[in-house]
């Protein structure tokens, strides 16, 4: 009776614990989605007050009617698209060769493959507007989306999964005839599809929030990103407070859709890669 009373005590203060850790991470999102519906006095006068007194769209209108942000949806989704397939495509195969096959200075280039995470990004902010710019590609789309489109921490995921799977296997479809490719495209991959499907979200939701690089390689109005948009809305003499948390709700709106399409891919990859 003692144990199962403790047991009960302890199992109340976890869920408190829990329902409070929600309100808070939750909060925020629900304080900016009912800003949307406020005007811009109202949110400067009352910004406490969830339920708006006066409900009103003109936060939504003034950014899907009144600004490219049609444009700016369309740039976040052709970088996040591209990004997202090369990242995916280019991290399962390294990951495969890096795992499967042994060549000269293997361990020398993964160790140098891995030392790339350890740098700040910041350090190498100089040089790569340097290389975009030689390139030719600045104030372009290409210019956010070939520095992004290779990922250590997608290759290093993927060659984890990789050596899981047993070489008998992969000798096995040989003997049949298979070829490098055929192994890996018809053996390898739907091995690791729970690395792919948690890759793919942390690759979209970086590619997709990303603010310094658009910041860094983009000029113009017409080639920005969502997030460097959101600035669009506030100047140095007004800000349109009412757009600026409407844009961000709508902002979110892909990110959702992301998770829920590859949220059990990425539950079952992250367990797996905590089991690791």
């Amino acid at each position: 009776m003692i144990k199962s009373k403790s047991d009960n005590i302890y199992k109340f203060i976890m869920l408190t614990l829990l329902i409070l850790a929600c309100v808070i991470i939750v909060l925020p999102y629900v304080w900016m989605i009912s800003n949307s519906f406020k005007s811009t006095k109202e949110t400067l006068t009352d910004p406490n007050h969830l339920i708006p007194r006066n409900f009103t769209l003109k936060g939504y209108k003034d950014v899907l009617f009144d600004s490219p942000f049609l444009k700016w949806f369309l740039n976040s989704s052709f970088i996040a698209l591209i990004v997202v397939t090369v990242v995916l495509f280019s991290s399962s195969l390294v990951g495969y060769i890096f795992s499967k096959y042994n060549f000269k200075l293997k361990g020398l280039l993964f160790m140098v493959l891995l030392a790339t995470m350890m740098v700040p990004a910041q350090t190498t902010m100089v040089p790569s507007f340097l290389l975009i710019s030689k390139l030719g590609l600045y104030d372009t789309l290409w210019a956010v989306i070939v520095p992004t489109c290779i990922s250590a921490f997608g290759i290093y995921l993927c060659k984890q999964f990789c050596d899981e799977i047993p070489r008998e296997l992969m000798e096995s479809a040989k003997l049949d005839g298979a070829g490098d490719f055929t192994v890996f495209f018809r053996i390898a991959l739907p091995q690791i599809r729970p690395a792919i499907g948690a890759l793919a979200i942390f690759t979209f939701l970086e590619c997709w929030n990303d603010y310094l690089h658009p910041l860094l390689y983009l000029s113009s109005t017409d080639q920005m990103t969502l997030p460097l948009a959101l600035s669009y809305f506030s100047t140095a003499h007004s800000s349109n407070l009412s757009a600026t948390m409407a844009a961000s709700a709508l902002i979110m709106i892909p990110s959702a859709i992301v998770f829920i399409i590859f949220q059990k891919q990425f539950i079952k990859g992250i367990a797996m890669t905590g089991m690791k």
